[in-house]
């Protein structure tokens, strides 16, 4: 059974029992009111009766139903009228009787109830019991009685005891009484009927009403459900416990929300460093193919008698070296990845980052002069770090100008502070780079060109270097560029890096083109650029 419909019964039983109980406290008042008018009218109508009976007279003569004429003693045959006399209306005239103390009729001392015309007699029982002491001394006794004639009224009967031991009878037919009582029965049953339908149909509608909130908590459920985790329950602004329903669930809702959201960026995480690690993986088995089955086939060529010509000996020979310099740069560069991901600490001491890039710019000039840089700082920077790794930093950044810009490319370096920390920007004039592309650059082993060999290209990993590195000392870099207008890499260093900066530099290193290995100038994670 529905929450609404037990509601609907209990207010139906709530009514009902209610109007029963004043159904019966209204019948019953009235009842005893009219029993207790009918007691009065016997009380006044026996007088004349008993003092008359206890003068030895007797009734010689039984009224007709207009009158009743008690007679007896030397006056026999005259009326003997009582103090305030019987009514004289039809069914109220009363039947009497006097009887002896063995429930017989004393002689004919009898006379019937008149109830529209039609004589009545009551059915006393021998035995008349339960009498009680009245003011003036008297026994007397009230009880209802049946008629002797089946289709008779039920009487009210007064029995009081006489002088001589008998009893005088006086019975009032409860036709009138009856009739009220069953008249006001039917108009209980129906007010109370009545007002049961009006109570179940008020309650109804306020159960209709009241049970609002809850309807538009189930919508809002059913929403939620199928998925729509920012929904909310209407209502949580009402002083009712439905409203205090309503905030407390909003608040568990919004709880629910915040960790399936935070579950669901943990699963695209994992999902995206899967994916990456199985990318590297793949790259990093790519990469190495190459050399290794260069150096086979070198072993290969000098199994069939290369050695013997000297100068395919030393081309076999210096084959040889330049893969195994490649491949000796590549895993240089995978395992400071490594150590990197891994969370390692870094040296923190003061690091002046103006001689740093000064004596970076100095080196790749020298390096690779084709490419003119310039220098510019604003003041004396120092930062706390490790000097190693972020010489490298500047260096890789250079050693990407030279490897994706043509010969002739100016660019500049530029170190500036403000509140926010260091930024050391470097910007050149080359070809550029698409957006798309500045977004991936540090993605390890990107690269821009797939088509691009591996002797200019290089391995892909010298700006996840980079950001790595940045990522461990609690900055960011960033990449912008666009077709005809060169790039600028920005790297963003905090004065003293925040504790534990170097557990984020897994989760922040990406990859793209590095330096070019191949290039004997080009700088790798072995170590900055060679001292001119």
């Amino acid at each position: 059974m529905s929450l609404r419909s037990r509601l609907l019964v209990a207010i139906g039983v709530i009514a009902l029992v209610a109007l029963s109980i004043a159904d019966v406290v209204t019948y019953s008042a009235l009842e005893s009111f009219l029993y207790q008018q009918v007691d009065q009218k016997l009380d006044a109508s026996h007088g004349g009766y008993e003092r008359a009976l206890n003068l030895g007279e007797v009734i010689t003569r039984c009224p007709a139903p207009g009158q009743l004429q008690p007679g007896g003693g030397s006056a026999v045959g005259s009326p003997l009228e009582p103090d305030s006399g019987p009514p004289s209306n039809g069914i109220q005239i009363p039947a009497v009787e006097v009887r002896s103390h063995s429930g017989g009729v004393v002689g004919s001392q009898s006379c019937p109830a008149y109830a529209e015309g039609t004589a009545y007699t009551p059915q006393i029982p021998q035995t008349i019991t339960g009498f009680s002491t009245a003011p003036d001394g008297t026994r007397v006794a009230y009880f209802d009685a049946p008629s002797t004639k089946a289709d008779g009224p039920t009487f009210r009967v007064r029995a009081s005891t006489l002088s001589n031991g008998n009893y005088l009878i006086v019975a009032q037919p409860l036709g009138d009484t009856g009739s009220t009582l069953h008249h006001l029965l039917l108009i209980e049953l129906a007010v109370t009927g009545g007002a049961v339908v009006v109570a179940l149909l008020g309650g109804l509608w306020l159960v209709r009403l009241g049970l609002r909130p809850l309807r538009d908590m189930e919508r809002s459920a059913v929403s939620i459900a199928a998925g729509n985790l920012t929904e909310r329950v209407p209502g949580e602004n009402d002083s009712t416990e439905v409203g205090r329903l309503a905030r407390t669930l909003n608040v568990m809702l919004s709880r629910i929300e915040s960790a399936f959201s935070a579950r669901l960026a943990s699963e695209r995480r994992l999902r995206a460093s899967e994916a990456q690690l199985r990318r590297f993986v793949a790259d990093a088995s790519h990469e190495l193919r190459t050399p290794i089955s260069a150096i086979s086939a070198y072993a290969e060529l000098f199994g069939r008698g290369a050695s013997e010509q000297k100068e395919d000996l030393e081309r076999l020979m210096g084959g040889i070296r330049s893969e195994t310099s490649r491949m000796e740069h590549l895993v240089a560069d995978l395992l400071l990845l490594a150590r990197l991901d891994e969370g390692r600490p870094m040296e923190r001491h003061s690091v002046d980052l103006v001689a740093l890039c000064a004596d970076a710019v100095h080196t790749a000039s020298t390096v690779g002069p084709r490419w003119p840089l310039t220098f510019r700082a604003s003041e004396p920077i120092e930062v706390m770090g490790d000097a190693t790794s972020l010489r490298q930093v500047i260096d890789n950044l250079l050693g990407n100008v030279r490897a994706h810009t043509p010969a002739g490319t100016a660019a500049q370096v530029t170190l500036t502070r403000d509140a926010a920390g260091v930024t050391i920007a470097v910007a050149d004039s080359g070809p550029g780079m698409e957006p798309e592309e500045a977004e991936h650059v540090f993605e390890r082993f990107y690269r821009s060109d797939p088509s691009r060999s591996r002797a200019h290209g290089g391995s892909g990993l010298g700006l996840s270097i980079v950001s790595a590195i940045v990522a461990a000392h609690g900055g960011s870099v960033s990449a912008e560029g666009r077709i005809g207008s060169g790039s600028t890499f920005t790297v963003h260093l905090p004065v003293v890096p925040p504790e534990g900066a170097e557990d984020s530099a897994g989760d922040s290193a990406g990859g793209t083109d590095p330096a070019d290995p191949a290039d004997p100038a080009a700088p790798t994670a072995a170590g900055p650029w060679p001292a001119p």
